[in-house]
């Protein structure tokens, strides 16, 4: 497998580092090393979502989340799980579902992270189906000792538009019996294709005439809401728009789906015994979380709304002993707050004072 090269300013302080997971699959991991050569440094495992990659936090046009994370004293760590970009899974016909993720990727990243950095504390950024994902792995008991988790957009609870609940359930089943997946890049479709007809639909009503933003910003694949603030993007970004968020599979959309009904996190494999090892309601076991929780959104988010602002009230009103804590950012939608021009004066500084109280507070391990 090849795994397509991180775009960053980094020169040889990125360490790749080989990752293949137990069920074969091969991911992805990076560690950015400081410019002074500190080894003693807390360590911030940076999870994506899904059809993006570790390039989201490396935006060489930005003050990105990597550069806050370095001058703040961490060392980070950033995990392409099998719905990256970076990789070949969501292109092609390889089958997948969240359970996955929960069970091999990021358990294992943890591990392998670990046994890096010894007893030092280990921390967690993690964004959208990246922080469902870990919700489900914190959940099983798979990831325990960590030293603080900050989850940005969705974590346990995830709240759609109705809009976009009506096309996930209805148009994605037929979306699903006649597509493998939905490119973002309109150049892979052109304009006689099977996909056609979905970027002629998100165009409507579009403000941006870039087809590759307005399949993400206007109308996201065609299943309703928003991914960013259009403003808040620097015009490089917006540019590489089609190369920062990739292919979304539709074979994953059941899994979503029955996410979406319970409004949890759900396991979806019943049927493999594999997966026995994964609670089949995140949120009924949310009890387990040792770790304090930061539940970060935008107040503009027009994709998953305010679904971290209900997890929290959620998790405060069942386990009223958990630290768990809601920021809003004003102004701000679902991915601009990690790819905004201006994240690192208007989003970063809550991450960081988080993790700072978590690293003061906590121990090694």
């Amino acid at each position: 497998m090849t795994l397509r090269p991180l775009h960053h300013a980094y020169g040889d302080r990125v360490e790749d580092i080989p990752l293949t997971a137990s069920d074969g699959t091969e991911l992805g991991l990076c560690r950015i090393a400081p410019e002074d050569g500190s080894a003693d440094r807390p360590a911030v495992l940076v999870l994506h979502g899904l059809t993006a990659s570790a390039d989201m936090f490396t935006l060489p046009e930005t003050r990105n989340l990597t550069d806050v994370l370095l001058d703040a004293g961490y060392e980070p760590w950033l995990l392409d799980w099998r719905g990256s970009c970076r990789l070949p899974y969501n292109e092609g016909r390889v089958r997948y579902t969240f359970d996955d993720v929960a069970l091999y990727d990021i358990p294992e990243a943890v591990s392998l992270v670990r046994k890096r950095i010894g007893n030092r504390q280990l921390l967690v950024v993690a964004h959208c189906i990246g922080a469902m994902c870990l919700s489900l792995s914190m959940a099983a008991g798979l990831v325990p000792g960590l030293a603080g988790v900050v989850a940005q957009g969705v974590f346990l609870t995830p709240k759609m538009s109705w809009k976009t609940r009506a096309r996930l359930h209805f148009g994605g089943e037929l979306l699903r019996s006649r597509l493998v997946n939905i490119p973002t890049d309109f150049k892979k479709v052109g304009m006689w294709s099977k996909h056609s007809l979905i970027f002629a639909e998100v165009s409507l009503g579009a403000e941006c005439k870039d087809p590759n933003c307005q399949i993400l910003q206007n109308d996201s694949w065609g299943v309703g809401g928003s991914l960013f603030v259009h403003d808040h993007l620097d015009d490089a970004t917006h540019d590489r728009l089609a190369y920062l968020y990739g292919t979304v599979p539709m074979w994953i959309l059941p899994h979503l789906r029955s996410i979406e009904l319970a409004h949890t996190v759900m396991r979806y494999n019943d049927a493999d015994g594999r997966y026995d090892a994964l609670p089949k309601n995140a949120l009924d076991n949310a009890g387990k979380f040792e770790t304090p929780l930061l539940l970060l959104s935008g107040s503009d988010n027009r994709f998953w709304y305010d679904s971290n602002q209900l997890c929290r009230e959620v998790l405060s009103r069942r386990y009223p002993e958990m630290d768990v804590r809601y920021v809003e950012v004003p102004g701000y939608g679902h991915l601009d707050t990690f790819i905004g021009r201006n994240a690192a004066l208007d989003v970063f500084g809550h991450i960081v004072d988080f993790l700072d109280e978590c690293r003061s507070a906590g121990t090694p391990v």
